[in-house]
C-alpha cells in the first residue's frame, strides 16, 4: 500500500474575518501550512491553529508571503532582495517560536500565493527566499511546485524538496498553475478534484486546461483551506476504495 501527503493552507483568519473552515479540514489532512500574519492570520488565530495541528498530529509548516494583507498575498509585491529576505526570516522565526512554545516542531516551509508562483520560476528571488530559510534553519524542508526550476535550485543548496501538486487548481501545459484571474483556474466540483487526485496520486499525470496529459511526480497534494468544497473533497478522497493512504512525509 502506498501513501501520499495532503497539505492545506490554514490559520488564515484575521480578527473577525474568518477564512476557510479549519476545524472541518484538520481531521482529513497530514500536513498544514500555517499563515505567518503577512497575508492572513493574527497571533491568536495562529496560536489556535498550531494547537489544533498538534491535537490532530498534523505536521506543521510555515506559510510566509509577500507583505500583502489587503490582497491576501496574491499580488506581486516588488521588494529588494534585502527586504524580501528579512520579511521571510521574520515570518518563519515568529511561527517557529510559537510552535516551539507549544511543544511542537516546525518541519518545512511553503511560500504563499504570488510569492510561491514567483520563486517557482525566478532564480534570483528563489535564492533570496532559500537563503532566508537557510539562515533560520538549514534542516527545514522546502515544499514547492513539482518540476519547477525552484526544485533544482533548492536541491542545489542542500534542501530536501517536497514536490507539490494541487487537488483544486487547473494546470497549464508547462506544468505551471493557471493564473487565478483566468476562468477555470480553480476546479469547481468535488468530482473534478477527486478525478485529479486519482490521476496524480495513482497515474502520476494530470490533465491540463487544454486537455493534454502531462507527467506529474509529487510527494504532497495541496487543497486550499479557503476552498468552500475542501471538506467534501477530502471526505471523498478518504472514502475511495484504493491502495493509497493519506500520510505525512517523514522529515
Amino acid at each position: 500500500m502506498s501513501s501520499i501527503d495532503i497539505n492545506c493552507d490554514l490559520g488564515e483568519s484575521f480578527g473577525q474575518f474568518i477564512m476557510g473552515n479549519d476545524d472541518a479540514v484538520f481531521p482529513h489532512i497530514s500536513s498544514c501550512n500555517i499563515a505567518c500574519g503577512f497575508h492572513g492570520g493574527d497571533p491568536l488565530h495562529i496560536e489556535n491553529t498550531i494547537k489544533k495541528a498538534l491535537h490532530h498530529k498534523v505536521q506543521i509548516g510555515a506559510h510566509p508571503s509577500y507583505p500583502d494583507l489587503a490582497g491576501f498575498g496574491r499580488r506581486k509585491i516588488l521588494l529588494s532582495a534585502e527586504e524580501l529576505k528579512a520579511s521571510v526570516k521574520y515570518q518563519i522565526s515568529a511561527l517557529m517560536g510559537m510552535v516551539k512554545a507549544l511543544g511542537g516542531e516546525l518541519k518545512y516551509i511553503k511560500a504563499h500565493g504570488a510569492l510561491y508562483n514567483s520563486i517557482a520560476h525566478d532564480e534570483k528571488e528563489a535564492k533570496t527566499f532559500l537563503f532566508a530559510v537557510k539562515e533560520i534553519n538549514p534542516d527545514l524542508a522546502i515544499l514547492g511546485l513539482s518540476a519547477s526550476p525552484f526544485e533544482g535550485i533548492a536541491q542545489s543548496l542542500g534542501f530536501q524538496f517536497i514536490r507539490e501538486g494541487f487537488l483544486d487548481r487547473c494546470y497549464q501545459d508547462d506544468g505551471s498553475l493557471m493564473p487565478r484571474k483566468e476562468k477555470g483556474s480553480v476546479l469547481e466540483s468535488v468530482e473534478e478534484s477527486l478525478n485529479q487526485f486519482i490521476s496524480i496520486a495513482q497515474k502520476r499525470e494530470v490533465e491540463t486546461a487544454s486537455g493534454k496529459r502531462i507527467p506529474m511526480q509529487v510527494d504532497s497534494l495541496c487543497i486550499h483551506g479557503d476552498n468552500p468544497l475542501a471538506e467534501d473533497i477530502l471526505k471523498a478522497i478518504h472514502q475511495l476504495d484504493q491502495s493509497i493512504t493519506v500520510k505525512c512525509i517523514q522529515l
